[in-house]
């Protein structure tokens, strides 16, 4: 709250964060959402665009909403979609909750992009949001033995710190050892070299701190098999090794 106070301006007019967090997983207690909105409450001229898309991969709890507390609730605008908690990425289907006069701003818009969604896109969405949540629960259950496995082997890598993610399914190392190492034919400035390092000589797609604004770090997505997360590491490993 501190930190959000100090870069408040009379210009500011909108703050976007999300929860649980791409790229490191973090989760806000609804105490920490509490801290937030009281803030907020303070400047009635700020929006605040809350991103829950990964609403229910979450690993220690239930979720919390800044959309819950009264005071700000009508400047509040919730994005979600079923890419996530569904598993339904192929349908590119997202929606917001706001409250009338944002929502029919945001209509006009969207109508001049895109004329609305597929029928089968659609009727998928129906099924998925009226259906109970027992898939989705196993799903997370899967996340949460790779995220475990996922922190196992980041401890063997010299060099990386990370913490463990709370929600989500990223990792989000801090990566800052390696640079100014090289192989002998690529030297590592940022994040960004990094990467491409480990796609050109590992084989291993990660994204660049960079892209988040925080150089120091790269993102690592653990939505996938437990034996493809144990051969990319392998080859993170390997990779990471040669780099002197």
């Amino acid at each position: 709250p501190a930190e959000l106070k100090k870069n408040i301006t009379d210009k500011t007019r909108l703050f976007i964060f999300s929860s649980p967090c791409n790229p490191t997983g973090t989760v806000y207690t609804k105490q920490e959402l509490r801290a937030l909105a009281d803030v907020f409450a303070s400047h009635p001229k700020i929006f605040i665009i809350s991103d829950e898309i990964y609403e229910y991969i979450n690993f220690v709890g239930e979720h919390e909403s800044i959309a819950q507390f009264e005071e700000i609730k009508e400047r509040v605008i919730i994005i979600n979609g079923l890419s996530k908690g569904y598993a339904m990425t192929g349908y590119r289907l997202g929606y917001i909750a706001a409250n009338p006069s944002v929502a029919k701003a945001c209509e006009k818009l969207q109508g001049q992009i895109t004329s609305g969604a597929n029928a089968v896109t659609q009727r998928a969405a129906i099924t998925a949001l009226l259906s109970d949540l027992r898939p989705t629960q196993e799903m997370v259950k899967q996340f949460e033995l790779r995220r475990q496995r996922v922190m196992d082997l980041v401890e063997e890598i010299p060099g990386i710190e990370c913490a463990k993610p709370e929600g989500a399914f990223y990792i989000f190392p801090i990566i800052k050892s390696y640079f100014g190492k090289t192989d002998g034919e690529t030297t590592i400035h940022n994040s960004s070299d990094l990467t491409m390092y480990l796609l050109n000589k590992g084989h291993v797609s990660t994204v660049s701190g960079s892209a988040f604004g925080d150089d120091d770090c790269i993102r690592i997505s653990f939505a996938n098999s437990m034996e493809n997360i144990e051969k990319g590491f392998l080859r993170i490993k390997d990779a990471l090794a040669k780099l002197k």
